[in-house]
């Protein structure tokens, strides 16, 4: 497995999980630097550490790990899994629908959808490493971000049923143009193939 898809984890995971483990440094340091170069320094962090990810996962892929060889059903499933990981993902968006108000932080909870679809269909060490990361990740950033508003008593208002229609239409029509389009272009691999 390859070092650039550790590295890149922890840098990633790493940035997004201060407000887990850091949360009184974090808000420190949005107080002394402001919130505009904060998310600056945020985002290069974010960015560097994606890179590294994509780098070293292609480069794992090169020479696999193999730990175990799922089904090919399970690579169904995991196409059909990520349509709500997508229609949560597009919730975060959207103020004002009901997905919204219920789930609090319904990107988070998308990943972790995500990520344990991946896990269901991918047996390499290299998958393991990235989508068992991110569903760790995804479970701890959840529980945290719902304890942090109910703390503060933040609740999130629905606005009507037409904004959960946008959700569950825009988030089918991106599911399906990255599962029939987009995941074998970027990734390599088509979700629905044989």
């Amino acid at each position: 497995m390859s070092a650039y898809l550790i590295l890149g984890l922890v840098l990633f995971i790493g940035v997004h999980s201060l407000r887990i483990f850091a949360g009184s440094w974090r808000d420190a340091q949005v107080a002394r630097m402001g919130e505009m170069p904060w998310k600056g320094v945020f985002a290069l962090f974010s960015i560097a550490g994606l890179a590294m990810i994509a780098w070293g996962y292609g480069l794992a892929r090169v020479d696999p790990v193999v730990l175990w060889v799922p089904p090919p059903w399970t690579r169904h499933l995991a196409a059909l899994l990520t349509l709500p990981a997508f229609i949560l993902l597009v919730a975060a968006y959207v103020p004002g629908s009901h997905i919204k108000a219920k789930i609090g932080h319904p990107m988070v909870a998308g990943v972790k959808i995500w990520a344990l679809a991946h896990l269901l269909a991918n047996g390499n060490l290299a998958d393991v490493a990235l989508f068992g990361a991110f569903l760790i990740w995804a479970v701890a950033d959840f529980a945290s971000s719902r304890r942090r508003d109910r703390l503060a008593g933040r609740s999130y208002v629905a606005q009507g049923w037409s904004r959960d229609a946008a959700v569950a239409g825009i988030g089918l029509l991106a599911w399906a143009g990255f599962a029939f389009w987009g995941h074998v272009w970027l990734i390599g691999v088509k979700p629905f193939g044989a």
